[in-house]
């Protein structure tokens, strides 16, 4: 009698342990981020009598050198590991978390304090550089090609996750501790979690004790290191920034980031102390939006998938990433004209989920068109999106005070929809036209 053929090995799930790990990470990061404003919407502006503009360069100092080391913080990650980077974000922002909130107790005038927020976010911004590029790079090495999107959309929501608690999570842990002790319990958990992720995280699937053959079938060539990459740092330079395609993605990301980050650093404001609906609605409220972009991110990257599928991968991504952002900028402009709270927060909740649909295909992209440089890719693309989530909390109180707060919160959908224009000649890559039918 013939012996029954043994049953096929399951695949093993290792891959969505890096992506939760990754989620924990980015998570407690934006929460770092977006912390700062809070802070200074609910006590520093009025303890230290600091006006929003110049809170406004504080907030943009963290931008500013996250978008300069962008680059070279996506050549690190090429060069040493997506492990090493991460972990240098996570220890990094621990620590100028803790540096942040000792200075709310060293100094005591609003112009020292703002000299030291400024230099001590500007280098949290530096330690940050890695963070996204990184993650992207590692759904790259960990997940089929059909995954990808769905995965980076997954991470890029936890992100935002991370910013909507912080609104009533960091304002409440202000009002029992303080705002400098707060900034000390974040960075606590920040370093927790980094330790998590310094023992258990590989580079490659193959690197891990854990993944079996089936898993590492199932991701295929993409957990394979590529042999090129062990070339020089700088080689394939002049292919990569010379790519029509990265160009486009990395304009039209600067879009995206302008629309973020205005929401990130003005919206708490704006329904504060420009629609008066109250300090602690406005937090919720303020939540309500970056929920909402957190829904529409996996949702987008699922879609995308789906539609790479059936329509190929360039039309398909363009269709969620440019479609998303033309009707977030349609979806902005009616919050802007509606005069009924709810109406504004129902509009501005579902133009954050359509701009949150195009996040995943970004990512994938940039990483595809980089290829063995892939971390860098998207560390360019990513210096796109913080040029633009730089600018947008210095020039949005600059608009508004000139010619009112509806212009200054108008003028996110009018680059929003010129960054999804872009999307009409992005080719991800030649040699990803045709997929297979893997699950997404």
């Amino acid at each position: 009698m013939t012996a029954p053929a043994p049953a096929a090995e399951a695949p093993s799930v290792i891959r969505w342990h890096i992506v939760a790990m990754m989620m924990g990470l980015c998570l407690i990061s934006h929460v770092n981020r977006a912390s700062m404003s809070v802070a200074g919407t609910d006590r520093i502006m009025e303890q230290f009598s600091i006006e929003p503009t110049k809170m406004g360069v504080i907030y943009s100092s963290f931008l500013l050198i996250y978008s300069i080391f962008m680059i070279p913080g996506g050549l690190f990650i090429d060069r040493f590991g997506l492990r090493c980077a991460l972990m240098i974000v996570g220890f990094g922002s621990a620590l100028f978390g803790v540096l942040t909130g000792v200075a709310g107790w060293v100094f005591s005038s609003g112009a020292s304090l703002l000299l030291a927020l400024t230099l001590m976010r500007g280098t949290m911004g530096l330690f940050s550089a890695p963070l996204h590029p990184a993650a992207a790079r590692a759904i790259a090495n960990w997940f089929p090609f059909a995954q990808r999107s769905w995965a980076n959309g997954i991470v890029t929501a936890a992100a935002i996750v991370g910013v909507a608690v912080s609104y009533p999570g960091f304002g409440a842990l202000i009002r029992v501790v303080d705002w400098p002790a707060a900034f000390l319990v974040c960075a606590g958990i920040t370093a927790m979690l980094t330790v998590v992720w310094t023992y258990h995280a590989t580079d490659w699937p193959g690197q891990h004790r854990g993944v079996n053959q089936a898993e590492k079938e199932l991701i295929g060539a993409g957990g394979i290191p590529d042999a090129s990459a062990s070339g020089s740092l700088w080689a394939g330079w002049s292919t990569l920034l010379g790519n029509r395609s990265l160009l486009l993605v990395t304009l039209s990301y600067a879009a995206v980031g302008y629309f973020q980050y205005l929401f990130v650093y003005w919206m708490q404001f704006y329904f504060d102390k420009v629609l008066h609906l109250g300090e602690t609605p406005s937090k919720y409220y303020a939540s309500i939006l970056q929920l909402a972009l957190a829904l529409g991110m996996p949702l987008g990257g699922w879609l995308s998938g789906r539609l790479a599928l059936a329509l190929g991968v360039r039309r398909g991504r363009a269709f969620v990433s440019g479609g998303g952002m033309a009707l977030s900028a349609v979806m902005l402009c009616l919050g802007v004209l509606a005069r009924d709270p709810a109406w504004i927060i129902a509009w501005f909740a579902l133009a954050h989920a359509a701009i949150g649909a195009s996040e995943g295909p970004f990512w994938a992209t940039a990483v595809d068109i980089g290829a063995s440089k892939g971390g860098t890719a998207a560390a360019v693309c990513n210096t796109g999106g913080n040029i633009g989530g730089m600018l947008a909390p210095v020039i949005t109180p600059w608009i508004s005070g000139h010619f009112g707060w509806p212009w200054g919160i108008g003028l996110g959908g009018v680059i929003c929809f010129l960054g999804a224009l872009c999307w009409c000649w992005i080719d991800p890559a030649p040699r990803i036209a045709k997929l297979s039918a893997s699950p997404p």
